[in-house]
């Protein structure tokens, strides 16, 4: 594990991988974002421009702007879970943009999505899946091969971050343990 910013190997099928599963935890949430503000589409805009990247459509400016319109989106949400929920979306978007570079911030872009969708999930004030069948533990059971190929090639996840950011951690840590079956 690097502890350096520098530059690492990334291939547009690893980016793909990584945001697919970014796009698929996201999905998981949705709801809870939709059922707070129900005429408001951008964060399933956000999921589905990362799914069409994924499946093979191109890296392009529709698609960034995508991640940042899912991010205002959870500023105007009014309850922390369907903020967390629109953050999730936004981070699945951004896992396209993740950069060949050692650097502790872009462990955000491979594991945003799923720290975001845990904690949307912890946040629902109806309750839910419990931690053992929620989205942090889908995330690990379905995170493919690249994911904890590239995080490898990263620096640990960064500290702070609130809940969300342990959350990251904890997935980080899982994943780079081989905590996946993806």
């Amino acid at each position: 594990m690097p502890t350096e910013p520098g530059p690492i190997e990334l291939d547009v099928r690893e980016l793909r991988a990584v945001t697919g599963w970014a796009a698929e935890c996201a999905s998981r949430v949705l709801p809870l974002f939709e059922q707070d503000r129900p005429g408001d589409p951008r964060p399933r805009e956000a999921v589905e421009a990362a799914r069409a990247f994924a499946a093979g459509g191109p890296r392009t400016t529709a698609l960034r702007q995508s991640a940042w319109a899912a991010y205002k989106a959870a500023r105007e949400a009014a309850t922390p879970a369907a903020a967390a929920a629109a953050r999730s979306a936004s981070h699945a978007a951004a896992a396209a943009f993740l950069h060949p570079r050692a650097s502790a911030h872009q462990v955000k872009h491979v594991l945003g999505s799923a720290a975001q969708a845990a904690l949307a999930e912890e946040e629902n004030p109806a309750g839910g899946r419990g931690p053992a069948e929620g989205t942090g533990q889908w995330a690990l059971r379905h995170a493919p091969r690249e994911a904890g190929a590239v995080l490898g090639r990263l620096p640990a996840a960064p500290p702070g971050g609130g809940r969300a950011g342990e959350h990251l951690r904890a997935l980080d840590a899982a994943l780079r343990a081989g905590g996946h079956t993806g």
